[in-house]
């Protein structure tokens, strides 16, 4: 079967076979509901408490808070619904590079009687300090701002923004919470360091670390109160009702142990080989967007000019690379990245983007083959432009 070489690791990870390893007993003979009274269903009940622990300890949080999701999206929507549910109606403040699963709810409280502020980004993909500080200026009772974009790779000074925010809002007790998905695993993340700044929520999820899809975690300081999404048998500290995914929840506790462990040694060798490819990427004149932020080791965004994204994501495939393009389109309606567009890229450069991340798995001798590849790929194109 043809496998191409899979570049796409910001989308999601390979499964690490420990973790499947630790998983198959949840989905075979130790199938019990963790709700259950009787041995099957305590064996699900230690599970889940084993990985609750496991996550906790590898962002720096207490197991009590943590709180496990279906996934980033649900945890995002968990925390800003949650919130705005038991908040007076205010402004909810959130940078212009978020995810769309923090975004799209941010813009369905807009039509619950909310007001919605967009914190500009730099060219570089970096939240800037004077529109953090004029957005701060208008009192938002909500903010959120992720700690790795998704697409740049580019870091967000959490920290920072979280203390300043504190400083500011004594008075009402704003809320801070930030998008760590992209970031755990690549990136040191202190779940204790970020509270003590500030930040009362961070969302974390399996499948971005060697996990299983269908497993997530809102980490929230116990003193926040939220409206959970999902009513019925107040699982989850009674703040995500259903019956547990236990397999997945137990290969995510696991998953995040051993990307605590591996952090550290796998980012030294994958900035390496990003720094490789960006070489060749020059050389074949691209453009690299956020060169100059600080980014996840593993993560390179860049376009052609006069290329576009989704046709060469497709020729590259063809070619035996599994890499993402920038746009988000549909047939009816192609759209640049917002992310782009928020950094000031123009659109047709925009339109051209396409994202390569790195994982575990990825050699030296793919990055050279994949340039190659790319060369020949942009000789092809540019060929079939001048007959046109």
């Amino acid at each position: 079967m043809f496998a191409p070489v899979y570049f796409d690791h910001n989308a999601t990870t390979p499964l690490d076979s420990r973790v499947l390893e630790a998983m198959l007993p949840y989905l075979t003979q130790q199938y019990g509901n963790a709700s259950s009274r009787h041995e099957y269903g305590r064996a699900a009940r230690r599970a889940i408490d084993e990985a609750r622990q496991r996550v906790a300890y590898a962002v720096g949080a207490h197991p009590t808070e943590v709180v496990f999701t279906s996934g980033g999206s649900e945890a995002n929507n968990l925390f800003i619904k949650g919130a705005a549910a038991l908040l007076p109606r205010g402004t909810v403040a959130i940078s212009a590079i978020e995810h769309p699963c923090m975004r799209e709810p941010a813009r369905q409280l807009v039509r619950t009687g909310w007001r919605l502020r967009e914190i500009a980004a730099d060219a570089e993909c970096r939240v800037t300090s004077a529109d953090f500080s004029a957005a701060l200026a208008e009192k938002p009772v909500i903010v959120s701002v992720m700690l790795a974009n998704n697409e740049t790779g580019a870091i967000q000074n959490v920290v920072q923004m979280a203390a300043q925010l504190a400083a500011q809002t004594k008075s009402t007790g704003a809320l801070f919470h930030t998008d760590a998905v992209q970031a755990f695993g690549r990136v040191p993340v202190d779940f204790r360091a970020l509270n003590m700044a500030g930040v009362h929520a961070m969302t974390v999820s399996a499948h971005k670390i060697g996990g299983p899809k269908g497993a997530g975690a809102l980490v929230l300081d116990k003193r926040l109160e939220l409206q959970p999404l999902i009513a019925g048998g107040g699982h989850e500290h009674g703040l995500r009702s259903g019956t547990e995914n236990v397999a997945a929840i137990a290969g995510f506790g696991l998953a995040a142990e051993l990307a605590v462990a591996n952090q550290q040694i796998q980012a030294t060798t994958l900035r390496a080989l990003r720094a490789e490819l960006e070489v060749g990427l020059a050389t074949l004149g691209a453009h690299i967007f956020s060169a100059q932020a600080e980014r996840l080791p593993n993560t390179s965004y860049f376009s052609f000019a006069d290329m576009d994204g989704e046709t060469l994501v497709g020729r590259l495939d063809r070619a035996g690379f599994a890499v993402a393009a920038g746009a988000a389109c549909s047939s009816a309606n192609p759209a640049p990245s917002h992310v782009l567009l928020a950094m000031g890229v123009p659109s047709a450069l925009a339109r051209g983007a396409v994202r390569v991340s790195l994982g575990a798995g990825t050699t030296q001798q793919q990055i050279q083959d994949f340039l190659g590849a790319l060369k020949i790929t942009l000789g092809q194109l540019k060929a079939l432009v001048a007959e046109a």
